[in-house]
């Protein structure tokens, strides 16, 4: 029962990763891109996460973690970016 929800699971967040890069490419504005790039982080963070518990490595938690850290900072750095023009004043 739990390989089929991991799998159910795995899928739907595939579907919204494709669906984030579709966003960031069309996007109209920066902020949409900027806001499709912390989505797809965190749906790339969630996929890591169920291929930990799938696999039952522990490894995988350490690259999640990794992942989730870089997309906060070039989240907060883009937004800086987009809102003053510079990201070190």
């Amino acid at each position: 029962m739990l390989d089929i929800a991991i799998t159910l699971a795995a899928w739907m967040i595939a579907a919204a990763l494709v669906l984030n890069v579709l966003r960031l490419v069309r996007g109209p504005d920066a902020t949409d891109r900027v806001l499709a790039l912390d989505t797809l982080y965190i749906n790339l963070v969630g996929l890591i996460v169920l291929m930990c518990i799938d696999t039952g490595s522990k490894m995988y938690f350490e690259a999640a973690i990794v992942i989730a850290l870089l997309g906060f900072i070039g989240t907060v750095a883009l937004a800086k970016y987009i809102l003053a023009g510079d990201i070190i004043e």
